[in-house]
């Protein structure tokens, strides 16, 4: 015996058809419904149950000591006893006044004078100024006369001699007077008072000796 399946006509394939389109429509349908359905939250009403306060200690109040009532104590009777009567004179002159010491008297102190500027003594030996020698006599130089010959020169600022003197004498006249003729016409190197130069005195020994 054998089974001969008919072929389902055009009519049965489309109806077919719709049915599986429909549900799959009603599927997706469902599925989108259930996305946009928002989960409602239930609200539970907030209940607060109020506790009594807890009761607050009160201090005890201290005790305060009994004091006993001290007894009274009744004056005893006193006896007089006799006092001398003593002369007093009354007199309306001031009492004097105690001496008070006068506070020494401070002299302020005087004020430090400035430390004047050290002074540079006046010089004749600088190699620049170029001094010439004092000429020997030639009468003292036939007659052997030497000696040493020391003069007290006064320098101005300019650095020139105003006044010479003999300070210790050579024991020549002639020796004496051609060293003050030198000297007069030297230049000097003037002291100085800080970077001011001044007038000064200088002392000068010229040597007179005879070559061997």
């Amino acid at each position: 015996m054998s089974y001969v399946l008919s072929r389902p006509s055009s009519s049965q394939r489309s109806s077919l058809l719709l049915v599986v389109v429909g549900v799959h429509v009603g599927l997706f349908v469902l599925l989108m419904a259930a996305r946009t359905v928002a989960p409602q939250i239930m609200e539970m009403p907030l209940i607060v149950d109020l506790l009594p306060a807890p009761p607050i200690d009160q201090p005890q109040a201290k005790a305060q000591p009994v004091v006993k009532p001290e007894p009274v104590r009744r004056p005893q009777p006193t006896t007089k006893t006799p006092t001398p009567v003593l002369e007093t004179t009354t007199s309306n002159e001031p009492a004097p006044a105690a001496p008070v010491a006068a506070p020494p008297e401070v002299k302020p102190a005087p004020p430090t004078p400035p430390a004047a500027p050290a002074i540079s003594n006046a010089r004749f030996d600088a190699d620049y100024l170029r001094n010439p020698a004092p000429r020997y006599p030639p009468i003292s130089r036939r007659m052997g006369e030497e000696g040493k010959v020391i003069l007290r020169v006064s320098v101005n600022p300019q650095g020139s001699a105003d006044a010479l003197e003999v300070r210790s004498s050579s024991g020549s006249s002639r020796l004496d007077e051609s060293a003050l003729k030198t000297v007069r016409n030297w230049k000097f190197i003037p002291a100085k008072r800080g970077d001011t130069a001044v007038q000064s005195w200088v002392l000068v020994p010229i040597i007179f000796k005879l070559e061997q």
